[in-house]
C-alpha cells in the first residue's frame, strides 16, 4: 500500500474542522473518534463516519498503522537500559514486600518480611523507621545494663539520657564571647539553669573595663580612673564567679532532695564509675542546707551499707575538731536510701571552682586519657605544695588521727591553695575490718604517699605508674635541687630500725622554704587587705544611695503633700539631678563615674566645698555646701524612720 502523505492543512481540516469534506466522507471514520473516542461536531454538521463497525477495512489499516496513544502502547525503556527480548517491564520483587504506609500515631504498622536476596538491591521493607530518642529518666542503666534498686533513682552518671544532652568534652565557658563554645579544661559539668532547655547567659559582670597600660591617660598626682575606684579585675571575676558556681542548678537531672539537703548539683570532672580509692563508687555533688542554707559539698559512697553506727559518731566527732586552712572540713556523715541503694554520705565545706591536684596538672588532651602535660613545674611551686601537705599532716597527726587518702585525685587546688578533701572517709569503711592497722602504721603510710605525690608531679608521671622509685628520683635530680630530692628521699623510703618519722621532723629540714613560703602569704593578706579597704568606701557610697533613693521621689508622707517635693527635701532632688542627670552641650546624658564618685565621697566626709544646684526650668538657683546637703539627707531619711512602725524597720543605715 502506498503511503499516504499529510501535509499541515489537510491534517487540520480531517481532524478538526467539519467542514473538510471530499467524495468519500461517508465511508471514512472520522479522526476525532479514533483518537478522543467522540466527536464534538457529530450533531453540528460533521460528514465522517462515527461509526466504527461500518470502518472500511483500508481505513482501519491506515489507522492502524498511525501512532496513537492507547492502552496497548509499550512502555517506555531507556536507551541505555535494554531489556532482554520476550521481557516486560515490570516492578521489582523486593518492592512487593515494602510494609504499607501507616501515617504516624494512626496505627502499628505491618511486620515486614525478611527476603533472601541480594544485598545490594536497595529495599524499602528494610530500612527501620525513625524514632525521637527517648530521654525520659527510667530504672535502667543505659551505660552499666544495671537495674537499680526499686527503680526511685538513676544515677546522673550512668544513664545514657544525661550523657547526650551534657557537651561531649569539657565544661560549658559563661564567660566566653562565643555562647556556644561547650569545650575547655576544668572543673566539668557545670552548666547554667535551664542548660536543657537552651543556654541561659550569666549575668554581666563585666559593667566596666580597665584601661590598657600601654594607652593610659596621663593624669594630674590626684586625679584617678574609674578603674582606680574598685578592686583588680581579675580577682573581681574570680569572686563573682564563685558566687555564680554557688548559685547553679541543674534542673531534671533526676538528683533526689534528701532530708535536710537540696538542689544537688554534680561536681564530677568525669562521668565514670571509679572504686579505686575507697573500693566503691563514689560521686560528688553540691548542696543546700534546709536550716541555715549554705552550700556544702556531699560525697556520696554508693553501694555501701553501715553495719556500725558507732562507726560514723565517733569518726565523725574526732574529725570535726581537725580545723585547717589546708584540709576541708568533715561536719557529719549519714547513710540514705534516696538514690536507690544503700549509700553512705559524707558532708564538706563547699570550695567552688575547685579542681583536683590531678587535672590541674595532668589535663587530658582534647577528652581523651593520654596526658599532655610537658611542662616543668616551678620547684617554688613545689615547695608550696609540700609545705601546705606538711600542715595538714601536722594537725591530722596532732590529733591522733591519719590522713590515709592522699592522692592527686583527692587533693583540691584553688588559686595555688591546696587542700585535703577526703579525710575520715577511710576510717569509717575500714572501722570493722579484721586486718586494721594502729594509728602509727597508718601515720607512716602517710609519709610515703606524701612523697610519691611530690615525686608525681616532679616527674609529670601518675602515682600508679611507678615502677621504680630510685629511677624516678634520677629523673628529677638535674632539674631540681639537691635539697627537694633529699626530702622525697626521706619521705618515701622506709625509715631506719627504731626511728619513727614525723612530721616536726620534716619541718625542721626546710625551715628557709617555710619562711619563704609564710612570707609569701603575708604580702597576698596585705593586697587583699588594701583592696578591701578600696572597697570599704563603696561601702559608705551603697549606704548614701539607699537614703537617697528612699526620700526621692516619695509621694504624700508624714501628713504632707508631695513630701519629697516641699520644703528641703527639694534640694535632695535637685542634688540627685546633679550628681546623676548632668547633660553635655550638646544636651546628650554626660556619663561619669568619677564625678559620681567624687560627688558621693564629698557629701559622705560632709566636705564644705560649695556647690550649684539649678531647678530643671533654671528658674531655681541654690548654691549649698556638701555637709548642709548630708544634714538634710539625714534629717529627711529621720523622719521616715520616726514614721515608720518599730516591728516594720529593719537595720539601721
Amino acid at each position: 500500500m502506498a503511503a499516504t502523505r499529510y501535509n499541515s492543512g489537510d491534517l487540520r481540516r480531517q481532524v478538526g474542522s467539519p467542514r473538510a469534506k471530499n467524495r468519500d466522507t461517508k465511508e471514512t471514520l472520522c479522526r476525532n473518534v479514533v483518537i478522543y473516542g467522540h466527536c464534538r461536531w457529530e450533531d453540528s454538521g460533521c460528514t465522517f463516519n462515527h461509526d466504527q463497525n461500518k470502518a472500511s477495512g483500508s481505513q482501519a489499516d491506515l489507522n492502524s498503522n498511525r501512532r496513537v496513544f492507547n492502552v496497548e502502547s509499550p512502555s517506555f525503556t531507556p536507551a541505555n537500559q535494554q531489556q532482554p527480548a520476550g521481557k516486560k517491564s515490570t516492578f521489582s520483587s523486593q518492592a512487593a514486600s515494602a510494609a504499607p504506609f501507616t501515617p504516624r500515631g494512626v496505627g502499628t504498622s505491618t511486620p515486614t518480611l525478611q527476603q533472601p536476596g541480594d544485598s545490594t538491591i536497595f529495599n524499602p521493607a528494610a530500612i527501620r523507621e525513625f524514632t525521637p530518642q527517648n530521654y525520659d529518666v527510667g530504672n535502667t542503666n543505659g551505660a552499666q545494663n544495671v537495674t537499680q534498686d526499686g527503680g526511685l533513682y538513676s544515677d546522673p552518671f550512668s544513664i545514657s539520657s544525661l550523657g547526650q544532652t551534657m557537651p561531649p568534652t569539657g565544661q560549658y565557658n559563661p564567660y566566653a564571647n562565643d555562647p556556644n563554645n561547650l569545650a575547655g579544661a576544668g572543673a566539668g559539668l557545670y552548666q547554667p539553669a535551664g542548660f536543657g532547655n537552651g543556654l541561659v547567659h550569666p549575668p554581666n559582670y563585666h559593667l566596666y573595663q580597665p584601661p590598657s597600660e600601654l594607652y593610659r591617660p596621663s593624669l594630674q598626682p590626684y586625679q584617678r580612673t574609674t578603674y582606680d575606684f574598685f578592686i583588680p579585675k581579675d580577682r573581681r571575676e574570680n569572686l563573682q564567679k564563685k558566687l555564680f558556681h554557688m548559685q547553679q542548678l541543674l534542673p531534671n537531672s533526676g538528683l533526689p532532695n534528701l532530708d535536710r539537703w537540696h538542689s544537688l548539683f554534680p561536681l564530677d570532672t568525669k562521668a565514670t564509675r571509679n572504686s579505686t580509692c575507697f573500693g566503691y563508687p563514689s560521686w560528688m555533688y553540691k548542696a543546700q542546707n534546709n536550716k541555715n542554707g549554705r552550700h556544702f559539698a556531699l560525697r556520696r559512697i554508693e553501694g555501701y551499707r553501715l553495719t556500725n553506727e558507732k562507726a560514723i559518731l565517733n569518726v565523725t566527732k574526732e574529725w570535726k575538731k581537725v580545723i585547717n586552712a589546708n584540709i576541708v572540713t568533715v561536719h557529719e556523715a549519714f547513710t540514705t536510701e534516696f538514690f536507690g541503694d544503700s549509700s553512705l554520705i559524707f558532708v564538706y565545706d563547699f570550695h567552688p571552682l575547685s579542681e583536683t591536684l590531678y587535672d590541674h596538672h595532668f589535663p587530658p588532651n582534647n577528652g581523651h586519657n593520654r596526658l599532655r602535660n610537658t611542662n616543668k613545674i616551678p620547684e617554688n611551686v613545689l615547695w608550696s605544695y609540700v609545705c601546705q601537705i606538711a600542715n595538714a599532716l601536722l594537725a591530722i597527726h596532732n590529733a591522733k588521727l591519719a590522713a590515709r587518702c592522699l592522692e592527686l585525685s583527692k587533693i583540691i587546688w584553688e588559686n595555688n591553695r591546696i587542700r585535703l578533701a577526703a579525710c575520715s572517709i577511710l576510717d569509717v569503711l575500714h572501722h570493722d575490718s579484721p586486718n586494721r592497722k594502729t594509728i602509727e602504721e597508718l601515720q607512716q603510710e602517710d609519709f610515703v604517699k606524701f612523697g610519691r605525690i611530690i615525686l608525681a608531679l616532679a616527674t609529670n608521671t601518675p602515682t600508679l605508674n611507678f615502677s621504680n622509685i630510685d629511677t624516678a628520683l634520677a629523673t628529677m635530680a638535674p632539674r631540681y635541687s639537691t635539697q627537694l630530692k633529699g626530702v622525697l628521699e626521706w619521705l618515701i623510703k622506709p625509715s631506719a630500725p627504731g626511728e619513727t618519722k614525723t612530721v616536726e621532723t620534716l619541718l625542721g629540714g626546710m625551715t628557709t622554704h617555710l619562711a619563704n613560703f609564710a612570707n609569701f602569704v603575708m604580702q597576698e593578706s596585705d593586697e587583699k587587705e588594701f583592696h578591701l579597704m578600696r572597697e570599704l568606701e563603696n561601702g559608705r557610697i551603697a549606704r548614701l544611695m539607699f537614703k537617697l533613693s528612699v526620700v526621692n521621689e516619695r509621694g504624700d508622707s508624714c501628713g504632707v503633700h508631695n513630701w519629697s517635693e516641699t520644703g528641703e527635701r527639694l534640694l535632695l532632688k535637685l542634688f540627685r539631678d546633679y550628681v546623676f542627670h548632668q547633660v553635655d552641650a550638646d544636651g546628650k546624658a554626660r556619663l561619669d563615674t568619677n564625678h559620681y564618685l567624687s560627688c558621693l565621697s564629698k557629701l559622705d566626709a560632709s566636705s564644705e566645698e560649695q556647690i550649684l544646684l539649678t531647678s530643671r526650668d533654671n528658674a531655681t538657683v541654690f548654691v549649698v555646701s556638701y555637709r548642709s546637703i548630708r544634714q538634710m539627707l539625714d534629717r529627711a531619711y529621720g523622719e521616715l524612720g520616726k514614721e515608720s512602725k518599730p516591728n516594720t524597720t529593719g537595720a539601721t543605715i
